[in-house]
């Protein structure tokens, strides 16, 4: 019996790529392909799929707001990040959203393919370069004032940081901008930052704000 998976990456080559390195082993099957989050969510209505693998940088929406999305559209749908971070913070986050695996781009493509049976199999799966142990004590409520962000908050923190305003950030993840300034009051709450200044310093000094 085939695994059925979805790909989700906004570059066409490195989604020909995933497919040439998956498909070679006879039991996994790309049913569909996904450039945007928007053609994602129409994808897992459609075709069902049982895995997702999923770039985290989208055009239209962060990913880990989308991985809790699709969670809610498929309840049993298994879900293995895919991303250029190497941050365990963006893996904690990932995987606090729904998703049940973390893979870096920088791994060899023998541990995607593993990642890939892993999680269809329902087993928790990190890349060994994430450093395991840390990303999952940040998920068991070690200290971190970053780990007390939810997966909302920490992809509304990331896009302030990169400079976009409330109504950038409202369009990227599908709320409205009076939710992006209660949710970006939360943030400086949970904090302890009096300032957007003050913020940022506290997100860069806590690995959000480096590469």
């Amino acid at each position: 019996m085939s695994i059925r998976l979805l790909l989700v990456d906004d570059h066409a080559v490195v989604r020909e790529g995933y497919r040439r390195l998956l498909e070679r082993r006879g039991d996994l099957r790309i049913v569909a392909e996904a450039g945007t989050a928007a053609v994602a969510l129409s994808a897992v209505r459609e075709h069902a799929p049982d895995l997702v693998v999923l770039d985290l940088a989208l055009p239209d929406m962060g990913g880990i707001e989308l991985i809790g999305r699709l969670r809610q559209r498929a309840p049993a749908l298994r879900i293995l990040a895919f991303s250029m971070h190497r941050d365990p913070l963006f893996a904690a986050q990932a995987l606090k959203a729904g998703a049940l695996g973390y893979v870096t781009k920088s791994s060899e493509p023998s541990v995607l393919v593993q990642a890939v049976y892993r999680v269809a199999g329902g087993v928790r799966t990190l890349s060994p370069d994430i450093a395991p142990e840390l990303a999952m004590s940040l998920l068991d409520d070690a200290p971190g004032p970053l780990h007390a962000l939810s997966p909302r908050e920490f992809e509304v923190l990331r896009l302030l940081l990169d400079g976009d305003d409330h109504a950038r950030i409202g369009e990227r993840l599908h709320i409205s901008p009076k939710t992006v300034q209660n949710t970006h009051y939360q943030i400086k709450r949970k904090l302890g930052a009096r300032s957007d200044i003050e913020l940022a310093r506290l997100a860069t000094e806590h690995g959000l704000g480096r590469g």
